[in-house]
């Protein structure tokens, strides 16, 4: 406890700042390895609306390779095998993960905070593991040049924590990333996104429903016991849509999906949907001596085939296959951890990043971009759907949805 102006201080070999999907399962791969580890996360719990809850086939591999995937899934969540638009020209499928060769053919939708009461849990049986709810860093420690740790406040007072490295999976708004002095490049996606609930009755469908058309998209996420609806507009616009009422939303939504015309009034005002403004931005450097960065810290990603979640877990374990050695080394001898290593870990991560975010651009372009400035009936790409007809091919979209362009194992 502390009081006052006094700070009370800890020792550990990593610290790790954001307890969301990145962070915790760094944080259960070094426990496991015997590493000290002390998880800081800024909110007093994991319960927080509309955060990504797909869970893709890769990172149900990572789990498996864990052991854990079959504990996982006695966790209630839904299985979506396949994504299907409907267009002007008929239902449209470009992702459908039946046809991979993988134990989980399917994305695993369940609320994240399920998934990251589960893994810490899991780190929880280490005694080497240490979480800290409520710590909201406010300053880095360094000491000529190096970084050593954090300064955090919490309920009971002001604290340091010191640490051989720390790393920052805190988020596309990453303190730890500003007081670092880390300037990411930034593009400007022509979307923004409105999230919010609506009931789900007896005989819906499965899984993911998605239209486009005459300048809207909206889509509809399985929740189990609800929709979690997306309504998509052009960046910038919901000033706009905003001063003409939620009415104008309804309309919208309706046009779109008619079957749900009537669950949509239940949305009363707008302090019941969410606004993601979306954006897409990667750090030219994720590391400097002491410190690094994961996930959305280093590189923040569009909602586009949702795979945020999934490439911030994979930095997660790159990040632990490289770096459990070394930080076992130093835990041992008491030394700095060698940069080299923290250069390793984005050289290897940095090259599918580059290319997700790309073929998201692409995405966005080429399909989303036309369907919002359309105010006619839209159809996909022509060599869009001329490559899902080529059986040697069709899968590609696929294969990089539910992996990624260099999926990952966990090293033990």
């Amino acid at each position: 406890m502390t009081s006052g102006g006094q700070i009370g201080v800890t020792k550990t070999t990593c610290c790790i700042v954001g307890g969301g999907p990145g962070g915790a399962v760094l944080a259960l791969l070094l426990a496991r390895r015997g590493v000290a580890v002390t998880l800081l996360e800024a909110h007093p719990d994991f319960d927080r609306e509309f955060r990504g809850d797909t869970l893709h086939p890769s990172v149900m591999e990572i789990m498996d390779q864990l052991g854990l995937a079959d504990r996982l899934l006695e966790l209630r969540h839904t299985k979506v095998r396949t994504f299907t638009l409907q267009t002007a020209s008929g239902p449209f499928t470009p992702v459908d993960l039946s046809r991979l060769d993988t134990k989980y053919p399917y994305i695993t939708l369940m609320p994240q905070t399920s998934f990251l009461e589960f893994v810490t849990g899991e780190a929880q049986r280490y005694p080497n593991f240490r979480l800290v709810m409520g710590a909201r860093v406010r300053e880095l420690v360094e000491e000529g040049g190096v970084v050593r740790g954090v300064r955090y406040e919490a309920g009971d007072g002001r604290h340091e924590v010191r640490a051989v490295l720390t790393v920052g999976a805190d988020g596309r708004g990453s303190r730890v990333r500003r007081l670092a002095g880390f300037e990411p490049v930034k593009t400007s996606p022509p979307m923004d996104v409105l999230w919010f609930k609506l009931p789900r009755e007896e005989g819906d469908p499965d899984g993911i429903v998605g239209r486009l058309g005459r300048g809207h998209i909206a889509v509809m996420l399985d929740r189990a016991d609800h929709w979690q609806a997306g309504y998509v507009i052009p960046k910038g616009t919901y000033p706009e849509l905003r001063r003409e009422g939620i009415e104008s939303l309804h309309r919208g939504f309706a046009q779109l999906i008619p079957e749900f015309a009537d669950r949509v009034e239940h949305l009363k005002d707008w302090q019941q949907a969410s606004l993601l403004s979306v954006e897409s931005s990667r750090c030219p450097r994720w590391y400097r001596p002491g410190l690094l960065l994961i996930g959305d810290a280093a590189h923040v990603m569009s909602p586009v085939g949702g795979v945020g979640i999934n490439y911030a877990i994979q930095d997660a374990v790159v990040a632990a296959n490289v770096l459990s050695g070394p930080l076992q080394e130093s835990q041992r001898r008491l030394v700095d951890l060698d940069t080299r290593y923290l250069a390793t870990v984005q050289r290897r991560r940095e090259l599918p990043t580059r290319l997700i975010q790309r073929a998201q651009a692409v995405i966005q372009q080429q399909v989303l971009a036309r369907a919002l400035r359309s105010d006619a009936s839209f159809a996909p790409p022509l060599f869009l759907r001329l490559l899902l007809r080529v059986p040697i091919l069709r899968t590609i979209p696929s294969r990089i949805a539910g992996f990624g362009f260099w999926p990952v194992r966990v090293e033990e």
